[in-house]
């Protein structure tokens, strides 16, 4: 039985495929569009799925859209209501796009799926689609799960437990009280984009000190002992407006929303760090309630505050569960899985197996290209490259350029679904080196100086680099660990004097701190992906080369893309992204490019020119 998932039409469309209960495939759509966090229908991404499966339209059996399209018009339209007549400029915009795209998702599938007579169409709600996204492809056969997003239909926030095939919801919170809109009204009065910048903002948090901590607390909310809140509204616009906060939200902490791309103040990072730390406490508080209300030993999450890897990193050392599982695409990309796997074994009542590892495979569910279309990609493009044969001799190659500082292009085997780079479509480089990061980000990713980078590790050397237990991993990038006391540098007291009074972020995050600087934040924080033989084989064979070769178990790893731009999805991304930035190395496939051999000496109008040149689909 073929059972495709799908989410669209708010941020990050997605189709996830599900053949006999197995996650076949999954993509985002704006891998395929080349339009960061495509919100359009995924037609690009439904049809990899199915290619990839062998199948046709008319083989689906059952179509599922990951939320109920009509109550969550009734809920625009109740908050419309509620504040009228503030808020007609938003509800003027609004309406027009849920009455030509949105409201009619019914017609939409049909119209789509016409060769698929047969198919059965489904409607799950938003956060049961979070919560069987995180229970079902998780490693436990039994699980509480906690989902928290923006916003649902009516739902922010839920609890409740997994057990073999069925999911409970048991509690949840409703808008306009949100953990995650609360977050999203930080990061916009921060000056970052809402729905793609929250991840910046728990990156520059730890250049600041939680100083409004209290005010959040005390003034935007009422916090429970459960974990439960109540948000005052009066500091917020999200309801009826175009914008997250208002001119009293900017009284209160005595600074107006900061403009894109201007200067980071004090105040800024001072807030992000306030509003990082009430998210941790409000994560355990919640947490602790859902264990002991419903006795479960293992914790699944899912939703977009379960990218807060921060978060995730104290509930896995300070919670009270034995042990944590995050969904790697937790965003509304994620409810495309879920929806399918909800029918799969909620709905048509599908036995499941558990073993000792996830079944989300790596969430390495995209496309993958043989050496034949990458060999024949690079001959179209003019590509200068040498061909390993040899897996070991290939590996060995890439772990002494390396160790050489070259940055490195890694483009291998099935792409990955879900916001991180997991070792699929990554940049990688050497972590010992104190200007990686730098180099990184200005050069390669065009990016804020002040973002960390993460390391993956060899999961079996972990423990022996960070503050992690043996028993614990973090496949997917989704829990932060410190660095451990003994591979840390002391700091002198102009480095000290530097860290407190430097307004520039780059002298800040230049300093080093550890054995391996280029991963390792301000704070002694890194956002950790251990790495296995059997999610990621070729991945792990490259890092413990490197191992052997320097002594060192861990590589930078960013995702293959730079400011502005999805993922890396073809050889021709890939080649792009290469020659446009200063990459040193790109190895594609069994393939390596040196751009010392490939556009090297262009003037940037030149490297222009020769990209324009070329003969892309």
């Amino acid at each position: 039985m073929n059972i495709l998932g799908i989410s669209a039409f708010y941020h990050d469309s997605a189709a996830a495929l599900i053949c006999d209960g197995q996650i076949a495939a999954a993509a985002q759509e704006e891998r395929f569009t080349r339009r960061k966090h495509d919100p359009g229908f995924p037609e690009r991404a439904i049809e990899y799925c199915l290619s990839e499966a062998g199948l046709k339209t008319a083989d689906v059996d059952y179509v599922v859209f990951y939320e109920k399209p009509l109550v969550k018009f009734e809920r625009l339209l109740e908050t419309y209501l509620a504040f009228a007549p503030s808020g007609f400029r938003s509800f003027a915009m609004a309406i027009p796009v849920w009455l030509q795209e949105k409201l009619f998702q019914n017609r939409t599938l049909r119209k789509s799926f016409r060769d698929a007579g047969n198919a059965k169409l489904l409607f799950t709600e938003h956060h049961e689609s979070h919560a069987a996204s995180a229970f079902y492809p998780s490693p436990f056969e039994e699980a509480a799960f906690l989902t928290l997003d923006g916003v649902g239909e009516w739902c922010t926030t839920t609890w409740g437990t997994g057990r073999g095939h069925r999911i409970e919801i048991c509690e949840e919170l409703t808008f306009p009280h949100s953990l995650g809109l609360l977050y999203s009204a930080v990061t916009y009065h921060c000056g970052f984009k809402v729905n793609s910048g929250e991840y910046k903002l728990m990156g520059l948090a730890p250049y600041g000190s939680p100083v409004y901590a209290d005010l959040i607390r005390t003034q935007l909310m009422e916090i429970r002992d459960d974990g439960s809140f109540w948000m005052d509204m009066q500091y917020f616009n999200y309801c009826q407006g175009l914008t997250m906060t208002n001119s009293r939200f900017s009284r209160l902490f005595g600074f107006p929303p900061r403009q894109p791309e201007a200067e980071l103040a004090q105040c800024h990072m001072d807030l992000a760090a306030s509003v990082q730390l009430v998210t941790e406490e409000i994560v355990l508080a919640i947490a602790r309630h859902v264990q002991k209300s419903s006795g479960m030993k293992n914790l699944v999450l899912a939703g977009g505050v379960a990218l807060n890897c921060v978060a995730n990193g104290r509930l896995l050392r300070e919670g009270p569960f034995e042990d944590l599982w995050v969904q790697p695409a937790s965003g509304d990309a994620g409810g495309a899985v879920g929806a399918a796997l909800f029918a799969w074994h909620q709905l048509l009542g599908r036995e499941r197996t558990v073993g000792s590892i996830d079944t989300q495979q790596g969430s390495l569910l995209g496309p993958a290209y043989t050496d034949e279309v990458i060999e024949a990609d690079l001959k179209r493009l003019g590509c200068v490259y040498q061909h390993f044969s040899d897996e070991a001799t290939l590996l060995n190659r890439v772990s002494g350029l390396l160790a050489d500082e070259n940055v490195v292009g890694w483009f291998q085997e099935r792409m990955e679904y879900g916001p991180r780079a997991l070792g699929a479509r990554s940049i990688l480089g050497d972590p010992r080196s104190p200007k990686m990061q730098s180099v990184m980000n200005l050069k390669i990713k065009y990016r804020e100086s002040f973002r960390p980078f993460a390391p993956i590790v060899l999961k079996e050397h972990a423990s022996s680099w960070f503050e992690i237990s043996e028993h614990h991993e973090s496949p997917y990038m989704l829990v932060v660990a410190d660095v451990l006391d003994e591979k840390r540098i002391e700091l002198d007291e102009q480095q000290k004097s530097l860290m407190q009074e430097a307004s520039d972020l780059r002298e800040r995050v230049n300093i080093p701190r550890s054995q391996v600087p280029a991963v390792t934040h301000v704070d002694y924080s890194a956002r950790l992906q251990t790495v296995d033989s059997i999610r990621n084989p070729r991945l792990h064979g490259l890092l413990g080369q490197f191992h052997r070769d320097t002594g060192c178990p861990i590589l930078v790893n960013t995702s293959f893309n730079v400011r502005g731009e999805p993922i890396v999805c073809t050889p021709d991304d890939a080649v792009r992204c290469f020659l446009t930035t200063e990459m040193d190395v790109l190895v594609l496939g069994n393939f390596v490019l040196r751009k010392q051999d490939n556009a090297s000496g262009m003037t940037d109008e030149e490297r222009r020119q020769h990209i324009e040149s070329f003969d892309l689909d």
